[in-house]
């Protein structure tokens, strides 16, 4: 079989690609080295929606961030997935730092951004009155938003699988071979026949100059930076309403304190270059520096309690822009560093042109406007199936929870298991529900999710899996989770509760009352199954991201 497109790399900007190429009258294919999307630099970063406001005016990136960044508002409401419009402040916490403001302020403006305006420290304290002592003024960025980053490469991989487009998953290419009529033969591990192909497309983040290599370019190297971040506990949540952003250097934009969707408070990035494309572990000194730096930003983080700590890579160069270029049928797309997750859906619209020019017809699938998937929505803002009184009564398996801190219940898991990408362990699991990555990190639930995904279960998610490897248009289908149709309860938002740091917090206060958490049919109910068990652990959740600042 020969393809039209291959697209090598199965990130949040490979899958994007797949996802617009797979709207066009294509056989495409994408090929992931891992055994799900989204697993590399993708799943491990601060998961904020940019502006681009602190882009370098005139670049590809400036560009195709604030493109991608109106596409992604859009596509996150239509596909459910959670945003929360906190917006941000850029601090100044000395005369210096103040004294670039307005700098930035005029690149936010030659950059397209005209919502910046500067803010005197008195407003910075009545905003974030948890704030640090010590600013002297700073910057509002109101279209500084956070999303659940997990669930915009899924929802991009599964739109693409539905229109036809293949999905290769645990498939790594090793080589490339140049055909008579201008395309490729591309070697692929584990063993089997090449993937035969028109155009290709190179998004392979960390791998990417190895495979730019293959199809013989040699301009840019993959330098790897390390960014350590630290998530506490749903408890810190009342602390701040915004994202609390640094001045950046030369080389870093540093250290933010920010809101999750997921209810948590998020600590980081550090920035270190690691020689080692896998080095993903954190460090007794990173963590160290950022617990000092946060008990600067937000003093109060100090006596709040860690939920869980972890590193991303992303995939900088040594090239101060994007790497996205086309050489004949081949395109690059590489160097996207932090901004990938926000800029993924601009970055797919351009690589499209770039293979339209390069000979690719791109004439749109019968049936017109895309079919974006319906998510399940896994915010805090927003109601969830555990507080659906009709839901569970019309399937008690909303209302079963198996994992207390995250209240994510059986039908949520049942539903990921049975999606049109379904995951083939706990990781992927995780990222579809939220389960095990609450307060206890699977101490109380890992038995009972484990149970879940039995020989019987892997088993068919492998045949579901396998279905995936042929180009074939589907229809949605009618189950839950990714694959379900638009209940009027999917995704459905309501505004975030006030939340209050202090009274909350004293002894005798509900606990889940300063986490914005709110209790369902499922908790009111006190059923049976769960009466005389010790109380739960408090809410709390492992924030993965794909960007590292």
């Amino acid at each position: 079989m020969s393809w039209d497109v291959a697209i090598i790399g199965g990130g949040v900007v490979g899958t994007a690609i797949a996802r617009e190429l797979a709207g066009y009258q294509l056989r495409c294919v994408l090929l992931e080295s891992a055994d799900d999307v989204g697993t590399g630099t993708s799943k491990a970063n601060t998961a904020i929606l940019h502006t681009g406001f602190d882009a370098t005016p005139g670049t590809l990136e400036s560009r195709l961030v604030a493109r991608g960044s109106a596409l992604l508002r859009g596509y996150a409401e239509r596909a459910g997935i959670a945003v929360e419009r906190t917006g941000a402040l850029l601090v100044a916490w000395t005369a210096e730092q103040a004294g670039s403001l307005d700098a930035i302020a005029g690149k936010a403006r030659a950059n397209g951004y005209a919502g910046i305006r500067s803010v005197s420290a008195g407003e910075l304290y009545e905003r974030e009155p948890a704030l640090g002592p010590g600013a002297a003024g700073g910057l509002r960025v109101p279209d500084e938003w956070v999303i659940d980053p997990w669930s915009v490469s899924l929802a991009f991989a599964t739109e693409a699988v539905r229109a036809g487009a293949a999905l290769r998953l645990g498939t790594r290419v090793t080589g490339v071979s140049r055909l008579a009529d201008g395309g490729f033969a591309l070697a692929v591990t584990p063993g089997g026949a090449p993937v035969r192909c028109r155009f290709a497309v190179n998004a392979a983040g960390l791998a990417s100059d190895e495979v730019d290599r293959m199809f013989g370019g040699d301009g840019f190297t993959i330098k790897p930076r390390k960014g350590e971040l630290i998530v506490f506990d749903k408890l810190a949540r009342p602390l701040l309403s915004s994202i609390i952003l640094p001045v950046p250097t030369a080389r870093t934009k540093g250290v933010l304190v920010a809101p999750t969707v997921f209810g948590n408070v998020l600590l980081g990035p550090t920035a270190e270059d690691v020689a080692d494309r896998t080095d993903t572990a954190t460090s007794a000194a990173g963590l160290s520096a950022l617990l000092a730096a946060g008990r600067r930003i937000l003093p109060a983080l100090g006596q709040e309690e860690v939920t869980a700590a972890y590193a991303g890579l992303r995939a900088a160069t040594e090239h101060a822009d994007y790497q996205v270029a086309a050489y004949g049928h081949y395109v690059r797309v590489a160097g996207i560093r932090s901004t990938g997750l926000t800029a993924s859906l601009g970055i797919a619209e351009h690589v499209a042109g770039l293979l339209e020019t390069a000979g690719l017809p791109l004439r749109p699938r019968a049936g017109g406007e895309r079919a974006v998937p319906r998510m399940p929505y896994l915010g805090e803002a927003g109601r969830r199936p555990y507080q659906e009184a009709e839901r569970i009564a019309a399937d008690p398996a909303y209302g079963d929870i198996a994992c207390h801190c995250e209240q994510v219940t059986r039908g949520e898991l049942r539903d990921a298991l049975a999606s049109d990408i379904p995951p083939t362990g706990l990781d992927g699991l995780r990222r579809r529900t939220r389960a095990m990555n609450g307060r206890c990190q699977a101490f109380y639930c890992g038995a009972t999710v484990s149970a879940l995904l039995g020989p019987a279960e892997l088993a068919e998610a492998g045949r579901r899996r396998a279905r995936l490897r042929q180009a074939e248009p589907r229809a949605a289908e009618s189950r839950e989770g990714n694959s379900r149709k638009a209940e009027p309860w999917a995704g459905e938002r309501r505004a975030a509760e006030p939340r209050v740091a202090g009274p909350a917090r004293e002894a005798g206060a509900d606990p889940e009352a300063g986490t914005g958490r709110r209790r369902g049919p499922a908790q009111e109910a006190g059923s049976a199954r769960n009466a005389g068990r010790a109380p739960e652990p408090d809410p709390a959740h492992e924030t993965e991201a794909d960007r590292g600042r």
